[in-house]
This record gives structure tokens, sequence and C-alpha cells, in this order.
């Protein structure tokens, strides 16, 4: 049988490691580790899809060792689960802190673990597809990868702002970049256009929200389907001059009244060829005037106390 997706498992008793073999490895391909060296060595090696990890440990505990493989840039990506005997609520609430992004309590159920594991192997997957459609949507647009990621990096910003819990705000920085992939099915004599549009071309430009939203679905996971509104109505504007359905205030989805903050504020940032970069003032002060009529007058001074907090991009994030 192929085995598509890798994980890493690292415990230090043998004894476990051949309890969770049995639970999964007819499944997945799976390698070993014993200890915190062993294991940043094999997932740097192996670059598995996600990690099992016990958190007691001789000489470096799970929990250090799930903040190393979130500080590193290469590896940070991967989803950790700990498997731990150590069940009481603070042990928990250490792990998420870590960077965990769940938690099985052993003994070891298997169909619960297998259950979790193909949840967390499904939205690596999610994730993966988005970035590639966003790769596939630069190749078509003038716009940079970088400024899509910006999109994604502002817009989970603002969440969190809003005080949204961790899972929510990841997908809003998952889904974002997403917002202009519609433009894939622009022809290129109207999205390169280097002059103003006419009449005819600004109508078939304005159908992008829509073809985005059809490209992504609207039948997948719930992070798919985040996508996909977004993709629909970052173009809605607060006092319903938008498109494509001409929304107001909050009939307008929460996340797509963020994205348009977020791509409104770092297009205006941005050389194109056919503008100067605006400086951060002249950002703000644009903002602000638009609050309540292009923007949702409640999110703008969060997004801006956010934004102006760190420096603003040249290159890149």
């Amino acid at each position: 049988m192929h085995k598509l997706w890798k994980i890493l498992v690292v415990d230090d008793e043998a004894v476990n490691l051949q309890v969770l073999r049995d639970i999964l490895s007819d499944t997945y391909a799976l390698v070993y580790a014993k200890n915190g060296q062993e294991a940043l060595a094999a997932a740097r090696r192996h670059r598995p899809d996600l990690i099992l990890l016990d958190i007691m440990m001789p000489d470096m505990d799970g929990y250090e060792l799930c903040r190393r493989l979130k500080a590193d840039t290469e590896l940070g990506h991967i989803p950790v689960i700990f498997v731990s005997a150590m069940g009481a609520v603070d042990d928990e609430a250490r792990g998420f802190e870590a960077g965990a992004v769940d938690y099985v309590a052993k003994p070891v159920s298997a169909p619960l673990l297998r259950a979790r594991v193909r949840t967390h192997i499904a939205l690596v997957d999610q994730a993966a597809i988005l970035d590639r459609l966003c790769v596939a949507g630069e190749y078509k647009d003038q716009e940079t990868g970088d400024h899509v990621r910006r999109i994604g990096h502002y817009s989970e910003m603002l969440a969190r702002a809003l005080g949204w819990g961790d899972d929510a705000c990841r997908a809003m920085g998952l889904a974002a970049p997403m917002h202009d992939i519609g433009k894939i099915g622009i022809p290129d004599r109207v999205l390169l256009k280097p002059g103003r549009l006419d009449a005819e071309e600004m109508a078939l430009m304005r159908t992008h929200p829509e073809r985005g939203a059809a490209i992504i679905g609207t039948n997948g996971s719930s992070l798919m389907r985040l996508a996909a509104s977004i993709a629909l109505c970052h173009h809605e504007k607060w006092d319903g001059t938008g498109y494509p359905r001409g929304l107001t205030g909050t009939a307008i989805p929460i996340e797509g009244r963020i994205v348009a903050l977020a791509d409104v504020y770092d297009a205006l940032l941005s050389p194109r060829p056919y503008k100067r970069p605006w400086s951060r003032d002249e950002v703000v002060d644009y903002l602000e005037d638009q609050a309540g009529q292009h923007f949702d007058p409640l999110l703008v001074p969060l997004f801006l106390k956010a934004v102006t907090a760190e420096p603003p991009h040249t290159n890149g994030i």
C-alpha cells in the first residue's frame, strides 16, 4: 500500500512507539525518534506532515522541543500533537502555549487518535492547496507573492485584534491570500492592460470575485468555505457601493470586511506601474476618511492600531 503522508513519532519509551505504530502504520509512513535532538534531526531530514510528541523525555522535554520546532523557519509549519500521560488541564494549556494543535491523553484510544491525525493531515493538505493556488494566481497577475502573503499577515493580525481564537486567526491567515484567485479567469488583455479599463473591460474585471469563489468551491471544509467567502466578498463596501452583490454594513461577512482593509492598505503602500507608493501617513488618512464608506468603521481603528505598531513593508513582509 502506498503511504502518502509521513508522521514523526517522538517518545523515549519503546513500548509507546510500538503502540502508535500498531495504530497508524497501516495508513501512514512513520519515522521515529527517542529524544529531542533526534526529533529535530529527523524533522529536518524527513519533513513530516505531522509530529506526534511525548512530553516527559530526558534532556529536552516535549514542551521545549515543540517551542524549538515552532521557532524554526523551515519546520514551524508542521503541526504537533502531544500524546502524553500528563492529562491535567494545566498540562494541556502548556502544550497549546508551546504551539501544539491538539492533545491526546495516554492510554491512547486508537479510534480517537486516528480521527485526530486524519483531521490535522486534511488541514495540512488544504493549506498546501490554498498556497499553490496563490502561486498560480501570482503567475497570472502583476501582484507579487509578497503582496498576497502580506494580506494573510494583516488579516490574521486584525482577527487577533478582534479577539478571535488561535485557530480562527490562523485560518484567516491561510485563506486571505486567496482573495484575488478569480483573476486567473480574467483575460490577459484586460488583467495586464497598462492603461485605464473601459466600461466593458471593467465589467469583466469585476467578475473576478465570483470566479474566485467558483474556483475554490463552497462544498469543502470550513477553511475552503472561508477562502471562497473572502474571494467573493472582499470588494464589497460598507455603504453598499461595492461589488459583486452590493452588500451593505454587517451583511458583508466579517472575513470580507477584514480582507478589504488589508488589501487596500497594502496596495496603497506598494508601488505599481500606474502609481507611486503612498506614504503610511497618507494611507492612514485615507482609511480613516473611508471608515463608514468603504470600510467597517469599527474595524478601521483596530486595524490601524495593529499595523502601525510594526514598521511599514518595503520589500516583502
